[in-house]
């Protein structure tokens, strides 16, 4: 999660007109990304808690349901520049981050041709150096290649050529990815997974948003987009949610949550896990899981009108914050258990108030 600089103290009045702003804005974006794109509330409602968190999110859906044109519409609706890189198995890693070339400089002679002319290196940025990217088929490229999101991601910053290069504010990474496909494909590593905040799952349309999607994009008119919200309305809003107040009964559950994903053995103590979680999970999730579940309750209070998470915050934010950070064992894989299942085990059966020692 990125580094936000500190603000002075609001005052009680400071802090509701802040909050009111907030949801304004939330619904705002939220009201333009309808224009364009039908259906998947809870997808828009995820990708809008990734945005005002600060996190990277990965959008996974078979083709053709809007996983790309959701994250266009998003980026028209804000003030901030766009990126894209359709990851192919030949790009290569300069091709995203960008890289040195030689220009020449003074060139004397006639025109084309140097002449003593005098060359120097220039970084040339690739299109990660923009606030908003889009890595549309992240796991289409080889593991090489996407290793080269690892520092952009976590430090916000690229390393070229021994020259580390900072990347605009706000920077976020919306990756898409296709489930079913397997040739042609590189799963993405746990490291690389582990980057994003939420892993959304976006599902087909019914009937009726299928009859909508036709209505909008084979008749006459066709509405897009409005820009509603600049970046440094984003980068207050981002603020304004490390400010919301959790309760240490709420982090604790957290933290709880995050342990019980740990099954007894080399990785973790088993204390917490439920005995599906022993029976199928080979490693739990990461400190960066018990981030997401903080910062996305703080966003989901905010839109609700509170300005305090709750437990019910939490619940909701488990699965997308901890479905891909989750590895499963040889059992888990060969029985066909899903890590939402696991976590819905969780969410069922860990107390809200930790037993006392």
């Amino acid at each position: 999660m990125p580094d936000l600089p500190s603000l002075p103290p609001r005052t009680p009045d400071e802090a509701r007109a802040a909050a009111e702003r907030f949801r304004a804005d939330y619904e705002a974006v939220r009201a333009q990304i309808g224009r364009s794109v039908v259906g998947h509330g809870e997808v828009v409602a995820g990708v809008l808690t990734c945005l005002f968190a600060g996190g990277h999110t990965l959008l996974e859906g078979v083709p053709g349901i809007g996983k790309t044109l959701l994250v266009r519409t998003l980026a028209r609706a804000l003030s901030l520049s766009f990126g894209r890189v359709q990851f192919t198995p030949d790009l290569m890693p300069s091709d995203i981050t960008g890289t040195v070339v030689i220009t020449e400089l003074d060139a004397g002679g006639p025109a084309g041709v140097a002449s003593g002319g005098r060359r120097e290196f220039r970084f040339q940025p690739g299109p990660i150096f923009a606030q908003l990217v889009l890595a549309d088929e992240i796991n289409r490229a080889t593991p090489k290649t996407q290793s080269a999101m690892l520092e952009a991601m976590q430090e916000r910053a690229v390393t070229v050529a021994g020259e580390t290069h900072p990347l605009p504010a706000p920077f976020l990474v919306m990756a898409t990815q296709n489930p079913l496909e397997q040739e042609g494909t590189y799963p993405l590593p746990e490291a690389q997974l582990d980057r994003f905040m939420l892993k959304l799952l976006v599902r087909s349309s019914s009937r009726e948003e299928l009859h909508e999607i036709l209505e909008r994009t084979t008749g006459a008119a066709s509405v897009g987009a409005d820009a509603v919200l600049t970046a440094e309305a984003i980068l207050a809003h981002q603020a304004l949610v490390r400010e919301v107040p959790i309760a240490p009964h709420v982090r604790d559950y957290a933290v709880r949550l995050v342990l019980a994903t740990h099954p007894k053995g080399p990785y973790g103590d088993g204390r917490y896990a439920t005995p599906m979680v022993n029976q199928y999970v080979r490693v739990g999730a990461s400190p960066r899981a018990a981030q997401a579940l903080t910062l996305g309750a703080k966003v989901r209070a905010l839109v609700e009108g509170r300005f305090a998470a709750s437990v019910d915050d939490v619940r909701e934010l488990a699965l997308p914050a901890l479905r891909h950070r989750m590895i499963l064992n040889f059992e888990g894989e060969s029985e066909g258990v899903t890590t939402d299942a696991i976590i819905g085990n969780l969410v069922d059966t860990l107390p809200v108030e930790a037993a006392s020692s």
